[in-house]
């Protein structure tokens, strides 16, 4: 039988770098769909979509008794940290037992396949330093729960390997505009096309993130389904944490207008830590990844995104 992975979540951010990534080397890659979500693209028929419900458990588990995939890259579920305040029950539904519902069925179909579960570096405490792997876990928003109990139901899984990934923040073409950088790139590319006043809006400009290019992080995610350990977490960042107003100012400073800085309150969020890094060491040391796309191309092929998006619109 022909290897076919399978990406559910193959519509969002990561999902479809994941699925580009996954292209260079496989025939075919099959992708779910949010049946009520984002439609999947047109034109490659390399790609095999279904949509698929997360929370119909029986839909679940005909599509993967169907396709009996290679491998499974669970990206699917709610990434919004800012929406999860407003349906914190959603969240966990979606991530939580949508994910025991793909585990599941991939268990009771027989198939000794890796499963890769994307969690969240959210799910550890707040913390002033570094977090490692064995940093406190104490989740601060309801996205950070939602995401702790989908990685409980995956270590408790039946399924033989079940790989583990704590994705810190990641940033690059196609991010929606409900996350920082994203949101600069997308006003900035609208200035610049008249279509609305050069002014910025942001919100606090002094946290500090840990962000890694999406094309870094979906490539660590194919390190981890082949070299990492079974129900072992892994944290999935670039060790470095940005300022928000440093990265402000790096596309700023690609603008082709000049513009105007407005704090607007709207943008704050209910919990926002000062501070998130991450370590990168056990990533780093067992399967051999690391990032290495820098920051600056990052920001520039999001600007550039944006660009695109704003001329065909």
């Amino acid at each position: 039988m022909a290897r076919v992975p399978l990406v559910t979540g193959g519509t969002g951010f990561a999902g479809s770098h994941l699925i580009e990534h996954l292209l260079d080397t496989d025939a075919t890659v099959a992708a779910w769909s949010n049946p009520s979500g984002t439609p999947p693209p047109a034109g490659d028929a390399r790609v095999r979509w279904r949509a698929v419900d997360l929370l119909d458990r029986d839909d679940v588990a005909r599509s993967i008794h169907d396709l009996r995939p290679s491998t499974v890259y669970h990206c699917g579920g709610l990434a919004d940290v800012a929406e999860s305040w407003a349906r914190p029950e959603r969240a966990l539904r979606v991530n939580a037992i949508g994910t025991e519902h793909v585990l599941d069925a991939v268990h009771r179909s027989g198939i000794d396949c890796p499963v890769l579960v994307t969690g969240s570096a959210l799910v550890y405490r707040p913390s002033p330093g570094r977090l490692t792997e064995d940093s406190p876990v104490a989740p601060a928003t309801p996205y950070g729960v939602s995401k702790l109990a989908q990685e409980m139901a995956a270590s408790r899984s039946e399924v033989a390997q079940v790989l583990l990934a704590r994705p810190f923040n990641h940033a690059g073409p196609r991010q929606s505009d409900a996350y920082v950088t994203s949101a600069f790139a997308r006003q900035i590319a609208e200035a610049e096309a008249g279509l609305r006043a050069p002014v910025l809006l942001v919100g606090n400009l002094e946290s500090r993130r840990d962000i890694t290019d999406v094309r870094d992080t979906v490539r660590a995610y194919r390190a981890l389904l082949e070299r990492g350990r079974p129900r072992r977490p892994y944290n999935v960042c670039s060790g470095r944490a940005y300022l928000i107003r440093d990265l402000l100012d790096l596309l700023v400073a690609m603008a082709r207008v000049p513009l105007r800085i407005e704090h607007d309150t709207a943008r704050m969020r209910p919990s926002d830590n000062p501070l998130v890094l991450g370590d990168l060491s056990r990533i780093r040391e067992e399967t051999g990844w690391q990032p290495l796309i820098p920051i600056e191309r990052t920001l520039g092929d999001l600007l550039a995104h944006w660009r695109a998006a704003v001329a065909v619109s």
